[in-house]
């Protein structure tokens, strides 16, 4: 089976074919870098990490582009309030997704360029857009693109504009007072400085000083980094419209095939509404991380279907935490079982998959299937370690072991993975401290059940069973595992 992915454009899923073979460019839409991320945010760059990692997996050469946009009114105003430079309020928070981006295990992109330092190319494309007839000025500093001029609008989206609201779509919709503009649906190319605002934060362009509209700096950059057109446009469900119609729209304007796909990721909500700082519920990255291991998050996040929405629940960390367990807990035993012939870091990345599971992954990366094929190879796993131990016997073990890692590493969860070992060494700590009490225990239990006082090691197994440990008896003696 081929690979097979949504396109949002056509609405359908259909054979995914790079426009070079062997090779796909990538464009995510990124941060801005306004404030502290909340794992809404980070729902995005860990569904395309997933892509990513599987494209590479299946043996493409992958360039992903995740811009930053680091100029915009919301950083402007708060830097402000803060009493400090644009910049350095948009740097901060830049390092603070970097962070959230690292400790979650998401690869870095290949480029990771900043609005700010393409403005070159932002003037060219407005030139190019004014030459065709697609933009125009309306005073010093302000240029639009013409909706009525590009008959193809709303086609991402498929909607008419006459349909359309007539409100603007965003800030970068409003023009200055005296400066209107010719439709309410044209959009911002380029923005005149307000007053007040720093002289650092405006560049000059023929049209005069000013600073770029939200939606020019993505065609910019992606034009710059990925050619005319490329494979796969991705971001966020709630970019559809107006971002990603219009950057298509002045992309297209422009004379560039753009994006040959899109592909967006649902939300993460709480009681069915979108997860968002403006709305009061956005779960801080670094409060979760509090609450759980990077891991543990990281589950929670890739877990559904990337098109599906992910209901954040009060329960949510609790089960990826035991479902967590489970996979690291059976890597760790597996691991001790076979020493020295545990496999290698190279050798996970290169094992052949379970047929069932790339299978999963081609249809639209069906994560949930997925990890059905990962536990179903994890219950043959530990199926294996309770056996004695033997040459036939360990062989299995490992073979479950390779399965189940390689699958995991697709997913960027590999246990053993040194990402994830050198920041579970607290976890660690305090599994080595569990094992210590349960080891107590069960000594306990053999003990008793050598003098025949099945009482009292019933009542062990039962104290254990109520902590979450469940105890497993193979022929080298009681092992355990936590359930919840």
């Amino acid at each position: 089976m081929s690979l097979r992915l949504y396109d949002t454009a056509t609405r359908q899923v259909s054979d995914f074919v790079p426009r070079i073979p062997g090779r796909v460019g990538i464009y995510v839409c990124g941060a801005t870098v306004q404030s502290a991320p909340h794992v809404g945010h980070l729902r995005p760059s860990a569904a395309f990490d997933v892509l990513r990692r599987w494209l590479t997996r299946s043996g493409y050469q992958v360039t992903l582009i995740r811009n930053v946009t680091d100029i915009e009114d919301k950083i402007l105003t708060k830097a402000a309030a803060a009493g400090i430079p644009w910049w350095a309020h948009a740097a901060r928070f830049e390092r603070e997704f970097t962070a959230a981006y690292d400790t979650l295990g998401i690869l870095p992109p290949t480029y990771e360029p900043r609005a700010t330092q393409h403005v070159t190319q932002m003037v060219e494309l407005m030139e190019r857009l004014v030459e065709r007839g697609h933009a125009y000025t309306t005073g010093e500093g302000n240029v639009w693109f013409d909706v009525a001029s590009f008959p193809e609008y709303g086609a991402l989206t498929n909607q008419r504009v006459d349909d359309l609201a007539p409100e603007p779509q965003s800030a970068d919709d409003v023009a200055d007072p005296g400066h209107a503009k010719r439709s309410p649906h044209d959009f911002a190319l380029w923005k005149a400085p307000k007053p007040g605002e720093p002289a650092t934060a405006s560049w000059p362009t023929p049209w005069g000083r000013g600073r770029p509209g939200w939606h020019l700096e993505c065609s910019a950059m992606a034009q710059h980094y990925l050619g005319a057109e490329f494979d796969i446009h991705g971001g966020g469900l709630d970019l559809r419209f107006p971002h990603h119609e219009n950057e298509q729209a002045q992309s297209r304007a422009a004379g560039y095939g753009f994006a040959r796909r899109w592909m967006h990721s649902a939300w993460i909500t709480q009681s069915g509404v979108k997860m968002s700082k403006s709305l009061g519920n956005g779960l801080l990255v670094s409060e979760l991380l509090r609450e759980a291991p990077a891991a543990v998050v990281r589950l929670a996040i890739v877990s559904a279907q990337y098109r599906s929405m992910l209901e954040w629940a009060p329960d949510t960390l609790a089960e990826a935490h035991s479902t967590w367990e489970r996979l690291a807990g059976f890597a760790a035993r597996a691991a001790e079982r076979l020493g020295g012939g545990a496999p290698s870091i190279e050798e996970v990345a290169a094992a052949e998959l379970p047929q069932e599971f790339g299978a999963a992954m081609d249809d639209d990366l069906n994560v949930p299937a997925a990890l059905a094929v990962v536990h179903e190879r994890l219950r043959a796993g530990n199926t294996a370690l309770a056996a004695p131990s033997s040459a036939r016997a360990d062989a299995a073990v490992r073979a479950e072991l390779l399965a189940v890692r390689g699958m995991l590493d697709v997913l960027g969860l590999d246990p053993a993975h040194p990402h994830w070992a050198a920041r579970d060494a607290a976890t660690s700590a305090a599994r080595d401290a569990l094992d210590a009490l349960v080891t107590a225990e069960l000594q306990a239990r053999a003990d008793a059940r050598a003098a025949k006082d099945w009482p009292a090691a019933d009542a062990v197994r039962d104290r254990l069973k109520a902590a979450g440990i469940e105890i497993q008896d193979g022929a080298d003696g009681a092992r355990w595992t936590l359930t919840t």
